[in-house]
């Protein structure tokens, strides 16, 4: 079945880097609509960077120029790499997949925790 598992969550401090990853399989990555999504503390979940099906990417506008979405089409795996790390960052960053029966994202990762201090 398909399965999205992300790593590399963790705590940093404001300024820092952190790079996502979202391992994948029974899917593949390459070519699809994949995106990162991410829960603030007490909000709704939004939407932070994704690729279309046609290749190009999207990025939020509270991430855009910090944050790169990229994927490994050997290692099937999707990647967030976030820098210039702002406190407002922390939150749950999710990965998600196009299809399971759906007309968006029908498969979703369990979530990974980012905290980031002062």
């Amino acid at each position: 079945r398909v399965q999205l598992v992300e790593s590399g969550g963790g705590s940093v401090q404001a300024g820092g880097s952190l790079t996502l990853s979202c391992a994948v399989s029974d899917y593949t990555v390459a070519g699809a609509c994949m995106s990162w999504f991410r829960r603030l503390p007490g909000k709704e979940r939004e939407g932070v960077a994704a690729f279309a099906t046609d290749g190009t990417t999207e990025y939020a506008d509270s991430v855009r120029g910090r944050f790169t979405i990229s994927r490994d089409r050997v290692k099937n795996t999707l990647y967030l790499q976030m820098e210039a790390l702002k406190i407002e960052d922390t939150a749950v960053y999710t990965c998600a997949a196009c299809g399971g029966g759906t007309s968006g994202f029908g498969y979703w990762g369990q979530g990974t925790q980012v905290n980031v201090s002062a």
